[in-house]
Formats: C-alpha cells, structure tokens, sequence
C-alpha cells in the first residue's frame, strides 16, 4: 500500500508525533533532550519552521508545527534524521531509532490550534502513569516557558496561542486553561484507533477536500478526511443521494439487478472507503456469499466510464459533507 500523501501548503499547521522503534525509550538522560532541543532551533534556522509547542517524552514527541514555506517533509527530515544522528552518537550504536514514518495531523488553526496547545502540554500529566504532579515543574516541554517559568527559545513562537486565548494575564490565563482539562471531542479523537489525517471543522475538511486534493479520485479523497469511515456512515450518504431508505440498500432483491444501481454504489463505497472484510460487507447487505459482493463491486469498477464516475464522485462529496 502507498504511503499516504503529505497535504502541504504555505502557512498550514500540524501536529507532529513520533515514537522509538518498539516503543523504545529515545531521550535517556538530558543530553538527548537537549540534542533534540538543538535540532529544532535547526529546523527553524534553515526551513524556516515554527515551533508553537512542544512536549518531549521517554519514547516519543508531540510537536505543534506551522510551515511558512509548505515544506513539511523537508523539516521533518531534519529532524528525524539529523537527532538519529545525534542519539546514535551518544549512545554509540547504530540504525534506526524511531518506528518510522512519522505522523503528522493537519490542524485547523482558528477551530483547534488552542486546544492542540493544551493536549500537547498535558501529555506529562495524562499518561497512564503520569511523569509529574505538577506541569510546571517538567523541563522537557514548552509549558514553563507558556507560563512565564522558563525563558522561551527564540525559536518557539507563543503570540498566536496567546492571541486566540484572548486572556489581558497572559501566563496565569494559559495556566488556567491548561489546567481545565481536555476537551471531550478533542479527547475522543486521539481515543480513535485509526486517526484522520486531518483535525478541523466541517469547513475547514471541505475546503481540504475541495482544493487541496486535486489529483485523487473521490474515493481516496474520502480515506484521507474521514479514515475511520463506517458502512452505516456511507449507506446513510448513498441513501440520502439517491432519495431512498439505507434499510431498502440493504434489502436483497430477486431477480436482475439491473436498476439497482445505488444499492451496487453503496456496496463498493463499504470496499473502497471503510476498513472492512467482503464477508462483512456480505453480512451487512444480508449476502449469503462474499463472491457476491466481488462480482458487484468489480462490475462497478469496470463501469466506471465518465459518466459512472461522476456520479460516484458526486456521492462521495455527500457522504464527506455529512460525516465532516
């Protein structure tokens, strides 16, 4: 399967995580920190990255990234690369020492870059074994410096934060906030199993899905936006499309299949867009055979000529208007 593409543009905002090989530990002592702390200054100098928060772990890190020059990857490779360096040297080993690719969340900076903020800076305090009582004595994440306890890098950049916190008492307000605890949509997201690529509102999703991914089908474009898609979630779309009940989609009708063209749609939307087998898809349409759903959906795809294409086009944007 192709790695997933990098939505990149001037000015966008992210959410970088990444974690050691196995989960292994890849800050040992304060030497690693800091050696991490200098790559990003680095990353900063060179690729002109901005660093709004950070938050450094035993086995991973959070950072809260804008790129002024759409260039993500290019940062990212600094970063990753140059500390694996770094870490080897100290360590006197060699290979590679985070799991892989690294993940990266497309933030909506007006509706969620606050709040990304806060989980970023609480990671210490919301472990299942939590580092700290007290956020404000742990060295290793810009928290202290949001509240005026450590002097700041002249790489991170507070002001936006402090901007859309709206707050005359700048450090005691952002203490406050932090300290409120998580936002329960913010918190069932990172709960999800398969994370979206994209974290925003339903405007800010559309405007992404609309603009920024021109050369994919709609199919893809839907597995970008919305990876954690269910059947009952795509039925219900292809059904409000095509101005019919999800329960007739799912009805088995005898005899030919000729007209039943948005039941045969809904089915390939279940294989294309959501995480699931062709035995469960079976099940959901009440088939009694997989090879059923295999002889559909092919039929499908072989048809998908202009104006078939079009059409499941259409449905897909209506199916992502509504779950976004």
């Amino acid at each position: 399967m192709p790695r997933p593409l990098r939505i990149e543009y001037e000015n966008a905002f992210y959410h970088v995580m990444n974690r050691g090989r196995a989960r292994q530990t890849i800050f040992h002592d304060e030497r690693y920190y800091q050696a991490f702390l200098d790559t990003l200054s680095e990353a900063h100098k060179r690729f002109h990255g901005i660093i709004h928060a950070y938050c450094l772990l035993g086995s991973h890190y959070h950072l809260l990234l804008e790129t002024p020059r759409a260039n993500l990857s290019r940062i990212m490779r600094h970063i990753n690369g140059v500390y694996t360096q770094r870490h080897n040297r100290l360590k006197k080993t060699d290979g590679p020492v985070f799991r892989g690719r690294y993940k990266a969340l497309l933030v909506d900076k007006e509706a969620y870059l606050l709040q990304l903020s806060r989980y970023i800076h609480r990671n210490p305090l919301d472990m299942k074994r939590p580092l700290v009582k007290d956020l404000a004595t742990y060295r290793w994440s810009s928290y202290r410096a949001y509240i005026n306890k450590a002097k700041a890098a002249e790489w991170l950049y507070r002001e936006k934060t402090y901007q859309i916190l709206g707050h005359k008492r700048r450090y005691q307000g952002y203490a406050r906030y932090v300290m409120q605890g998580m936002d329960d949509d913010i918190l069932r997201y990172y709960q999800r199993g398969n994370l979206a690529s994209i974290i925003g509102g339903k405007d800010f999703r559309s405007w992404v899905y609309d603009n920024l991914l021109p050369e994919l089908e709609a199919q893809e474009k839907g597995r970008r936006i919305q990876p954690d898609m269910t059947m009952a979630m795509i039925v219900k779309g292809v059904a409000r499309f095509f101005d019919t009940q999800p329960e007739t989609l799912r009805k088995v009708i005898k005899g030919p299949q000729k007209g039943n063209e948005a039941r045969k749609i809904a089915m390939y939307l279940c294989q294309e867009m959501a995480d699931v087998r062709l035995k469960d898809i079976a099940e959901y349409f009440n088939l009694n055979h997989i090879g059923s759903v295999s002889f559909i959906t092919h039929q499908v795809r072989k048809r998908q000529n202009r104006g078939l294409t079009r059409t499941v086009d259409t449905v897909v944007k209506s199916i992502m208007k509504q779950a976004t």
